[in-house]
Parts: C-alpha cells; sequence; structure tokens
C-alpha cells in the first residue's frame, strides 16, 4: 500500500493455488466493505498530499494486477481502460508518466462505481487466470494480496485525516459500545541480557525484500516496557510542558512544533470537559486507560526523553517480540470503527499501534534491489525515514509479523502511530 506504507518487492514463496485464490478474493472483498459507506463525493476527495482518495486506493490496486500479472502474464489480456494507467500508477517510473500524487483528489472521474466495475472486471480475469500462471506470476498475486492489505490501511487512515477535515466531523461508522476498562498500573519493564541475535526473516512465508536478508546484530542489556504509553500518561506530558518547553525536543523535532502549531496529538482537542480526540466514529472522549496514537516520531522521541527514558532500537523491539503471536492483538478483522484499545494484560507487542522505534530506515548487509519495476517499491525511499514495528488496530490480520519494517518520515501522524520506550541497563 504506498504512499508511504509500502510493499517491497517480491514475496519468498507463493500460497498453494486454493488458497491463493481465496485469499485474493478475500483481499479484493474488504476493500469493497470498507468503502461501503461512502458517497463518491467522500471516496474523490484528497485531504492533503501524504493521503490518497479511496477511489484511488481502490483503482491503483487493480492497476497493479492488471499491469503485473495480467498485462505481463496472461496473453492476449487486453487493458480494461487504456487511460488509467496514467491515473493510477503510483511511483513506477519504469512505467513511464503518471498523474501527480498531489492531484489525485481532481480525478472526479472515473466514478466510484466505475472503479468497482473496473474491480470486477480485473478480478474475474485473474481468477479465471489464476490456474494456468506461473510459478513467477502466482508470485506477484501473493504480492500483490499483501500490497493491498498496506492499502486497507491507508485507505481507513486517509478517511479519517479526510472526514477530519470536515467541520461537521461526520462518523464513518456508528460508535460501538464501550466498556469501562481500569487503568493499567506503571510500565513494566522486561529487562534483555542482549547480546548477538538475529534479525531480519527467516525465509518462512512471505515478506517483503526489506526485511533481509537476516543477519546477526548485537544488543547491549536494556529493557523493553511492557505495554505502549496510553493516553492518560500523554495527557501528563502535555500538562508538564510537554509542548511549550525545548529540552525534551531534538531540534528539527522543536523546530516542526513551533512551526505548525503543535500542542497535542493530531485530532486531539481540548474543552470544558477535558480531551476529545477525533475517530472513524466521529468525536469522543479521549479513554485515558487506551494507547496513545497519531503521534510522530518527533513527539514520541520527546516523550521518551521526558519520561526518563528513549526508544527502542528496531532491532531490540524485533528480538523482544519473536516470541509473540503476530496474529494477536488489536488488528482488523473486518470494516469497522477501528482504534487502539485498552490492554487486555501481558506484553501486546502486535496491533493497536505502530511503535516508532529510534533506527532509521536503511539496508540491511546484502541488500541487493529487485531487477525491473517491482523494485522501485522500496530501495529508493531508504532516506530520511524512521522504522515502526507491530501493525495497527488498522492492519489487516495476519498482514504483519515480527520481522515487518514499517517506515515513515519524523513528522508524520496520521497513521495509528505510538510509543513503547526503552531504557538501558
Amino acid at each position: 500500500m504506498p504512499n508511504p506504507i509500502r510493499p517491497d518487492v517480491t514475496p519468498r514463496v507463493a500460497a498453494p493455488l486454493s488458497s491463493l485464490g481465496e485469499r485474493f478474493a478475500a483481499v479484493r472483498a474488504l476493500t469493497i466493505a470498507l468503502a461501503a459507506p461512502l458517497s463518491d463525493a467522500d471516496a474523490t476527495v484528497q485531504s492533503m498530499a501524504d493521503a490518497s482518495p479511496t477511489k484511488w486506493h481502490m483503482a491503483h490496486t487493480t492497476w497493479f494486477f492488471e499491469t503485473f500479472v495480467l498485462r505481463d502474464h496472461v496473453a492476449g489480456y487486453a487493458l480494461h481502460d487504456e487511460r488509467f494507467p496514467f491515473l493510477f500508477n503510483s511511483y513506477y517510473e519504469a512505467e513511464g508518466r503518471r498523474h501527480a500524487r498531489d492531484r489525485r483528489g481532481m480525478v472526479t472521474r472515473p466514478s466510484i462505481d466505475e472503479v468497482r466495475a473496473y474491480r470486477a472486471h480485473v478480478d474475474a480475469a485473474l481468477l479465471d487466470a489464476l490456474p494456468g500462471l506461473s510459478a513467477d506470476a502466482q508470485a506477484l498475486v501473493a504480492l500483490g494480496c499483501h500490497h493491498e492489505e498496506q492499502h486497507q490501511e491507508l485507505l481507513v487512515t486517509d478517511i479519517l485525516h479526510m472526514f477530519s477535515e470536515n467541520p461537521l466531523e461526520p462518523a464513518m461508522w456508528p460508535a460501538p459500545r464501550k466498556v469501562p476498562v481500569a487503568m493499567p498500573g506503571p510500565i513494566g519493564w522486561i529487562a534483555q541480557d542482549g547480546g548477538i541475535v538475529a534479525v531480519g526473516h527467516d525465509g518462512d512465508g512471505f515478506a517483503f525484500d526489506c526485511e533481509g536478508p537476516r543477519h546477526k546484530a548485537l544488543l547491549a542489556p536494556h529493557a523493553m516496557a511492557d505495554r505502549t504509553v496510553t493516553n492518560g500518561e500523554w495527557a501528563a506530558f502535555i500538562a508538564d510542558g510537554g509542548y511549550t518547553e525545548a529540552r525534551h525536543w531534538l531540534a528539527d523535532g522543536w523546530a516542526w512544533v513551533k512551526a505548525e502549531g503543535i500542542v497535542a496529538p493530531l485530532y486531539w482537542e481540548q474543552g470544558e470537559a477535558g480531551w476529545t480526540r477525533f475517530g472513524l466514529d466521529g468525536r469522543r472522549a479521549i479513554d485515558p486507560a487506551a494507547p496513545v496514537t497519531h503521534v510522530s516520531f518527533f513527539e514520541a522521541d520527546a516523550y521518551a526523553s521526558w519520561a526518563g527514558a528513549r526508544l527502542p532500537t528496531e532491532f531490540e523491539w524485533e528480538a523482544a517480540a519473536a516470541a509473540h503471536d503476530a496474529t494477536g492483538g488489536n488488528q482488523m478483522d473486518v470494516a469497522g470503527p477501528v482504534e487502539p484499545r485498552p490492554s487486555a494484560g501481558g506484553p501486546a507487542f502486535f496491533g493497536d499501534v505502530w511503535e516508532w522505534t529510534g533506527s532509521a530506515y536503511r539496508p540491511y548487509p546484502g541488500f541487493v534491489t529487485a531487477a525491473g519495476a517491482v523494485g522501485e517499491y522500496n530501495g529508493k525511499f531508504m532516506s530520511s525515514q524512521f522504522i515502526l514495528r507491530g501493525g495497527s488496530c488498522a492492519t489487516p490480520r495476519g498482514h504483519a509479523r515480527a520481522s515487518y519494517r514499517n517506515f515513515f518520515y519524523p513528522h508524520q501522524r496520521w497513521q495509528f502511530t505510538g510509543v513503547r520506550l526503552a531504557k538501558d541497563i
């Protein structure tokens, strides 16, 4: 789901043919369900350059399958519409000219119904061709499914940002019934001895290429927090001058705070009754027990400094999370008003919020960019961004794993991003 959560080239293995077809159908159906509550206008608007319209997400993921599977691997396939590659290519230089990213909201036509028809055409053609596809083409279908899951998360967070710009602050879905949850106790610390650990994808199942090669890393003794930072704890940071005193901020972060007038996490507002947040279910009071979200790397780093801790490195995080179930936790199963929820107990490393690390997004030793257009997925973006780990409430369940590397620029915060602390021993 590029821009900016990007799939990173080729899967290591393809799924069995029967399950691949079922997976393809299920992934495509979830995208349709996520977009179902939207009008054509809702699906067309682009609220900022970092976000894309829902209609574009729906069409771009379809263009991926049409281009890299049907066009390139199915003899005699004719494009559904010769104009669509220009409109729905994202950043593939090898695929030629394309519509400007920050102008995607100007594409009022095709309509959302025409995009649904485009999806249906490509779905039927791909499922018909699937039994005869080569292993390489099947691997591209698997990659396309993971790519679309990334776009499903972006679709949700882009809708949230778009509705937040509407003065009416409309809800995407009705609010679920809230169950009161006790405030968690103080953060506990999981001691780690350090030493040499193996990190990166181990070759079992699907992975994007930036997750490898697997290699050794040396960790110093440290401790990891047993949960992420809560809204209540973040409110205390604000009350203690967290956004008004420069001493905890990186220079670039403090310049960003002053230039943008940042006073709280994205979507927070303070009223007479206290802090509220805007979500997919409209504006609600913040849940002090729930994980804080929609914070930038700059904010995460400043909070860690204020708390007398630091952000974990990505390898510290991976070593600690490797023993935990990557399919567990609060992740997206169906279309609905996803949001981070209070911890049910135990060190939940997966779901709720993407966790900022202190590690820059750079290639692992031995990394080689894949040949061809799909090689543009990853290597050229390994600059000026930071790694996040663990998945979020908007990540389709089964998409993440311990080696999964998400990455964003340090000022970005419209994704479900949060904070887990670490400290030296």
